[in-house]
């Protein structure tokens, strides 16, 4: 058992190496982020089986922002919107 936990944090682990830093914030403060840029690009994907969800990802100063939302968010007109098939964050 502890073998196997080792093994899937040290792969939680690699993947936030590859993958940066990733903030998790509510769907409010997201749309606040991007409110706060000129031209802000935001991947979308929506996800889930039994329940839809939208994922949501954008970077702003150096950091990567993710929200999830059950319902689309409304997004600035400004903003360049890239559809994805999925967004896969660590941990």
């Amino acid at each position: 058992m502890a073998e196997s936990a080792a093994v899937h944090a040290a792969a939680i682990a690699q993947a936030i190496k590859a993958s940066g830093v990733v903030v998790r914030v509510e769907p409010a403060n997201f749309q606040r982020i991007l409110n706060q840029q000129d031209e802000p690009i935001v991947v979308c994907a929506r996800g889930g089986f039994f329940r839809i969800h939208w994922r949501y990802l954008t970077t702003y100063k150096g950091l990567a922002f993710f929200t999830m939302s059950p319902d689309p968010l409304p997004l600035p007109g400004r903003a360049q919107l890239i559809d994805a098939r999925s967004i896969w964050i660590p941990g």
